[in-house]
This record gives structure tokens, sequence and C-alpha cells, in this order.
């Protein structure tokens, strides 16, 4: 009997890729977090108890990656990336 791989099942982890310059890693990072932030605000504000639709098990699994993708959508559209960014690179100027 051969062993199941169960890494091939399991969504690969985001990352970098190496060619990118430091600012373009950072911009990259910065996005994410952003997307973060936008995607815990969008589960509060969405957070409805809609008495015409019924509460099933799937609609909460399915709410959460609806705001997970308009975060990524959104994302550094907002200002909390740019504004995390700059702070990043002035104190990268300034160590350097």
């Amino acid at each position: 009997m051969q062993p199941i791989n169960i890494n091939q099942y399991q969504p690969a982890v985001p990352t970098i890729s190496s060619s990118n310059t430091d600012e373009e890693k950072l911009r990259e990072q910065t996005d994410a977090f952003e997307a973060i932030i936008l995607k815990m605000m969008l589960d509060k504000a969405l957070d409805t108890k809609d008495s015409l639709l019924p509460e099933d098990p799937g609609r909460k699994i399915y709410k959460s990656m609806q705001n997970d993708e308009i975060s990524k959508q959104l994302s550094g559209s907002f200002g909390y990336s740019e504004l995390l960014y700059g702070y990043l690179t002035e104190q990268k100027s300034m160590k350097g």
C-alpha cells in the first residue's frame, strides 16, 4: 500500500518571488497586511442576521471566503498599505 501525500490537497502557501526588488516585496507585504485588516472590517460590517435567509452551515464559510476575496481586491487602495510602506521605507533609510 502506498502512502498518501496529503500535501497535494492543501493549498500552496503564498510566496514572494525572488526576482522582485526589495521595494516590490515590501509593497506586496504591506498590501497583504492591508487585506487582513480589510477582511476583519468586512467580517464585522457584513455580519448581519437576516431573518429571510436560513442560517445553514455553509453560509458562514461562503461569506468568509467572499469577504476574503473582496479584501484582496481592495487591498492597496485604502491607504493603510501606503502609510505602512512609507513608514517602513523611512525607517529603513534612517538605519542605512
